[in-house]
């Protein structure tokens, strides 16, 4: 898939977006929000293929893609971003501010940018404005410095995608990501490669596509700004060095440190370069022999956080973390009888080319009016899946549902409908800003039920975009634990969610967790990776992974045994 179907998507998102601001049909704005979708999720890249095959692209809409992919614009697209300032636009990525009020706050008060807002807001000028009350500015100012944050950091996803497209790109000997990315962070700052290689790479690098500014160049380092707006710094190290440099490089601050100070006890250096008494090298070539040199076991990446992780491998206690190839299947993913793009047949053949042992789909409940789900389709469904189960004798094919978590803890289904479910998740998608003791009893309520086995992407939160709901985490998690309901460690990137010292914290009160894609299109199957990152960053092992169990295992916990 083509960084094309990313970049027409978010146009399209543009659109919608700004054709809701500016008083435009509900219905017209939700096609080009699924349109959207369709592209972002479709497996083979758009700028090669005809646009018209993504399912829920029509002539209108392709019209528009096809001018976008040969300009970079379309005129639709142009014609309403002459009628919204750009700064009127940002105002909608506030979490809380749809399009509407904000054209009613530009409009009414002239305010332009999330800046301005905070400034109107600060000298009273929302007061006795309907709908503006004292506690809808407390939230609109969080969600302006929540905003502020976000445009400097993005998310998992992005990062990676485009460390690897910059990697794929270069030639070296030896080429990885480090940083932040490589400690597998929920969002990223800035992107640091490190390569063993040629004179040319350095030119090479400033000429690739994505670069938009070259910030600083040298022989040794390079620090560039993409056209995504990340800073992507290159250094070219020593071949002899590689294992220093890329502890070094990798961090955290705080776990070097920790390091350094062994160092200093035993007169030892630590740097970029090796691992030095005096100026004769200890070790430099590889991290495991740094690590050996000081006494220790490797450090894996994600816990490199000074977070109790010296003191483990200095004792030989750390834990065997859990990796993608423990997983075993998914446990949450659509198709396109609800949100999803793709169809059953599709999302069941992509788990079996993943080599699953089970797979679970999960469309969601008919509380979540939008999806027009009934129990009639469900059923309908779980016949069709019954049937695909004889073309797949080596995964286990299990009809779920994604239940909706009402905001008194009740669920779409009674009883008797869930017990026909083989895995029931239940989440939260709607009354994201109840009081903290509301929603910690929603939860609780939800983990009580003992047809819901797994509670889904439980904070709701999406970075950039949304903040986490408030609930108390320990109550949640001593009720999820003495109920036997796993918590969902969602791996979609813009969720991450639960994040990792959430995760670690539910550990220490005994929860099970599922790492799941949530997938809506065949490529999400691949964001496993990032949740399993999740998992690692909070020291989870194969134990702790419902879907890291075999099939006789997990199904005993789902109550199918």
């Amino acid at each position: 898939m083509g960084r094309a179907n990313d970049d027409a998507a978010a146009a399209l998102e543009e659109y919608a977006d700004l054709f809701a601001m500016t008083g435009g049909d509900a219905f017209r704005v939700r096609s080009y929000q699924k349109a959207a979708k369709a592209i972002a999720g479709y497996p083979e890249d758009i700028s090669r293929a005809d646009v018209r095959k993504v399912p829920g692209v029509g002539e209108a809409i392709a019209k528009k893609v096809e001018e976008f992919l040969q300009r970079g614009g379309f005129r639709q697209l142009d014609d309403l971003r002459m009628q919204v300032p750009e700064g009127v636009r940002m105002l909608t990525r506030i979490a809380s501010l749809g399009p509407k009020k904000a054209v009613f706050l530009y409009r009414e008060l002239g305010i332009d940018s999330p800046e301005a807002l905070a400034e109107a807001i600060g000298e009273g000028r929302l007061a006795g404005l309907r709908g503006f009350g004292a506690k809808t500015e407390e939230n609109l100012l969080k969600g302006i410095e929540q905003l502020k944050q976000a445009s400097e950091r993005v998310h998992l996803g992005v990062a990676m995608n485009l460390a690897e497209l910059i990697i794929a790109s270069l030639p070296a000997e030896k080429i990885a990501y480090a940083g932040s990315l490589r400690r597998m962070k929920d969002t990223i700052g800035d992107i640091d490669i490190l390569a063993v290689g040629p004179a040319t790479i350095m030119e090479e690098f400033k000429g690739l596509p994505y670069v938009a500014e070259v910030i600083a160049s040298g022989g040794l380092k390079t620090s560039v700004r993409t056209t995504r707006g990340l800073q992507v710094d290159l250094r070219v190290v020593p071949a002899e060095s590689w294992g220093a440099a890329m502890q070094y490089f990798t961090g955290s601050k705080e776990h070097n440190v920790r390091l350094r100070e062994m160092c200093v006890k035993r007169g030892w250096k630590l740097s970029e370069y090796g691992l030095f008494e005096g100026e004769t090298v200890i070790a430099s070539k590889t991290e495991e022999e740094i690590y050996e040199a000081l006494g220790m076991q490797w450090v894996p990446p994600p816990l490199r956080e000074d977070g109790g992780e010296v003191q483990a491998a200095l004792r030989g206690e750390l834990p065997e973390l859990v990796t993608l190839a423990d997983l075993q299947g998914d446990l949450h993913t659509h198709t396109n009888l609800t949100d999803g793009i793709a169809t059953l047949e599709e999302m069941v053949e992509a788990a079996a080319r993943h080599g699953y042992a089970y797979y679970a789909v999960t469309d969601h409940a008919p509380n979540l009016f939008m999806q027009r789900m009934t129990l009639e389709k469900a059923l309908e469904q779980r016949a069709q899946l019954h049937r695909l189960q004889d073309e797949y004798p080596d995964m286990r094919l299990l009809h779920g549902t994604e239940l909706n978590i009402a905001p008194d803890g009740s669920v779409d289904w009674p009883a008797e409908i869930l017990e026909g479910f083989d895995v029931c998740v239940a989440s939260v998608h709607s009354h994201f800003s109840q009081p903290r003791d509301e929603m910690t009893s929603r939860f609780i309520t939800a983990c009580e039920n003992p047809n819901v086995h797994i509670i889904g992407h439980p904070t709701t939160r999406k970075i950039g975009k949304r903040p986490p709901v408030d609930a108390d985490w320990e109550a949640v998690f001593e009720a999820a634990a003495r109920t036997n309901t796993a918590l969902e460690i969602d791996a979609y990137p813009d969720r991450a969610d639960l994040p990792s010292d959430l995760v670690r914290l539910a550990r220490h009160h005994g929860v099970k967790f599922s790492i799941d894609s949530d997938s809506h299109a065949v490529p999400h199957l691949g964001n496993l990776r990032f949740g399993v990152g999740i998992a690692q960053r909070a020291w989870l092992t194969r134990d702790d992974v419902i879907n890291a169990w075999p099939l006789e295992r997990l199904l005993a916990f789902l109550g199918r045994g």
